[in-house]
């Protein structure tokens, strides 16, 4: 009997849809990046735009470091799905949690979930950098909120499932 290897790290596990922005943004941000040189010029564009030339650089730079971590010093190499796909891989998932935990400035959460990515020597590093992209999209999530919009949901949205487990 022949056993393939199967790829558990793009396994879907949900749907964009299902995330907030800045999760949504992680991932997105993260399958551009690694598209290639066209979807990075399109990732700073988008930054530089939305936070200005000195803010919209320091997040672009903490994603390409944090990716940089993972391709060198990864566990293993991380899997994603293809820019236009509506499915969340495991992998995805991962990245969304790590940036969404960042966001919030739970940098031990975050290092806690880098620990599956990276060797343990680079976790809190990589967090450190994840917090800076991550805030990055979380200004950016604000300022796309049309006026009047509740702002105060922002902060506590990104990981809001029940506290019941069934």
């Amino acid at each position: 009997m022949k056993h393939e290897t199967i790829s558990r790290g793009g396994a879907p596990v949900g749907h964009l849809a299902e995330l907030n922005a800045i999760e949504a943004g992680a991932v997105i941000y993260w399958r551009l990046w690694a598209d290639g040189l066209d979807g990075q010029r399109r990732t700073q564009s988008d930054f530089r735009r939305a936070l200005g030339d000195k803010h919209g650089c320091e997040a672009v730079d903490a994603l390409a470091q944090i990716f940089d971590m993972c391709v060198r010093h990864g566990r293993r190499p991380l899997m994603r799905h293809g820019l236009d796909c509506k499915c969340l891989g495991a992998d995805e998932s991962c990245i969304a949690n790590f940036i969404g935990y960042a966001s919030e400035c739970k940098r031990e959460d975050a290092a806690l979930i880098a620990t599956l990515m990276v060797t343990p020597d680079l976790c809190m590093p990589m967090a450190a950098l994840a917090q800076t992209f991550g805030l990055a999209l979380r200004r950016m999530a604000l300022a796309e909120r049309p006026r009047g919009a509740n702002r105060a949901t922002t902060a506590h949205e990104t990981h809001t499932t029940p506290k019941t487990i069934h």
